[in-house]
C-alpha cells in the first residue's frame, strides 16, 4: 500500500521540554522504529510538524543583535525543514541502509485574501507564563493567545492549495523511495498573476497539507500520528468516550478543540471524501496497529466499511 503519515509536533518535543538537539534526535529515532514497521511492506511518505522548532528561531532572529529585522516565517520554514528533515533522513537511512530516502523542501501556496492573515490562530513555538508571553508580544509584536495552563505566539495559519513539489513527491515514492517532505504544511507561498512566487508569512497546518499530498498521491491510507491513542467523543469530561470509527459525516457533526483535534480530523474527512478510502487519527507508538485498524480512530466514507467496531 501506499501510506502517507503525518507526525505530530510531539514526535519531536514533548510538551515542557526542552528544545535541545539530543532531546529531538532521541523522538526522532523512536518515531522512525515505529514508522520502520510500516515502511518494510509498504510504500512510506512522512510529513512533520515544525511548531516549536519555529518557534524557538523566530526568537533567536528577534533577539539578534546582528540583525535589523528578524528572519520571515517562510524562511524560518524552510529552515525547519532542513533540520528535522535531516534527523528523519539519518534515522530512515539507518533503518533502511540500502533504499533511497529523501527530504524535500517542499512549498504549498496559499491565497493572499486568507482570513487567517488578519485572524492568526496557528500556535508556534513554547508556551509561557502570562506575563512573559505579554512582554514578549510587546517586544516582539507578536499575537499571543491561551494554550492551556500557558500562553503562546499565534500566526497565520492559511488554507494549502497546491503542493509545488506534489509531482516530484510523486515520482520519487513511485521509483521506491521513503520521502520525507511537506515540513510544517510546506513553505507558505503566493503566486502572482505572471506565475512569480514569493513567500509569505505564516504556518499551514500540516495535517491540512497532508491531506492534499494524500490525495495527489492516490494514497491508500492516511496515517495522523498523534499523542493520544485516538478521537473521543466529550473529550475531558466525565462522558468522555473513544471513538473507534466513524464516517466523515459523523464526526463532522461533532465539535473537537480548535487547537488541536479539529484539524487533524477536518483533514482525515478531507482525504476520505475525495478517495473514498480510510485515514486513521491515533498514537504514533501504535502506528503498525493503526495501519491495521485494530487501534486509533478509524475514518471512513461508509459505514459498512467498519462494521466490527464501535461507531458513533
Amino acid at each position: 500500500m501506499r501510506v502517507v503519515a503525518a507526525l505530530g509536533g510531539n514526535a519531536l518535543l514533548q510538551r515542557g521540554e526542552k528544545p535541545a538537539a539530543s532531546i529531538q534526535r532521541h523522538h526522532v529515532d523512536d518515531a522512525v522504529a515505529q514508522l520502520a514497521c510500516i515502511a518494510r511492506d509498504h510504500e512510506l511518505i512522512v510529513t512533520h510538524g515544525n511548531g516549536p522548532q519555529v518557534g524557538l528561531l523566530a526568537v533567536e532572529s528577534a533577539n539578534d543583535p546582528e540583525l535589523a529585522q528578524p528572519y520571515p516565517l517562510d524562511v524560518i520554514g524552510a529552515q525547519t525543514q532542513g533540520m528535522i528533515g535531516y534527523w528523519l533522513l539519518q534515522a530512515f537511512t539507518n533503518a533502511f541502509p540500502d533504499r533511497p530516502v529523501v527530504a524535500l523542501v517542499t512549498r504549498t501556496i496559499v491565497d493572499g485574501n486568507d482570513p487567517s492573515f488578519e485572524h492568526p490562530t496557528k500556535f508556534v513555538g513554547i508556551g509561557y507564563d502570562e506575563p512573559d508571553a505579554r512582554r514578549l508580544a510587546t517586544a516582539s509584536n507578536w499575537t499571543i493567545a491561551q494554550d492551556g495552563a500557558l500562553w503562546r505566539r499565534v500566526v497565520a495559519s492559511p488554507e494549502p492549495h497546491t503542493i509545488i513539489e506534489s509531482s516530484m513527491i510523486q515520482e520519487l515514492a513511485d521509483a521506491g523511495a521513503i520521502v520525507i517532505c511537506a515540513g510544517g504544511g510546506g513553505i507558505p507561498v503566493l503566486r502572482a498573476d505572471d506565475g512569480r512566487l514569493s513567500g509569505v508569512e505564516g504556518v499551514i497546518d500540516k495535517d491540512l497539507t497532508t491531506a492534499v499530498i494524500a490525495h495527489d498521491l492516490k494514497a491508500d491510507v492516511m496515517l495522523i500520528l498523534t499523542d493520544v491513542p485516538a478521537v473521543y467523543r466529550d473529550y475531558g469530561t466525565p462522558n468522555q468516550q473513544v471513538i473507534q470509527c466513524a464516517t466523515a459525516k459523523e464526526l463532522r457533526a461533532m465539535s473537537f478543540s480548535d487547537g488541536s483535534m479539529a484539524p487533524k480530523v477536518e483533514a482525515a474527512c478531507r482525504f476520505v471524501e475525495s478517495m473514498g478510502t480510510r485515514a486513521v487519527i491515533g498514537q504514533l507508538d501504535d502506528a503498525e496497529r493503526l495501519l491495521e485498524g485494530t487501534s486509533g480512530t478509524t475514518v471512513v466514507l461508509d459505514a459498512q466499511a467498519c462494521p466490527d467496531r464501535e461507531t458513533p
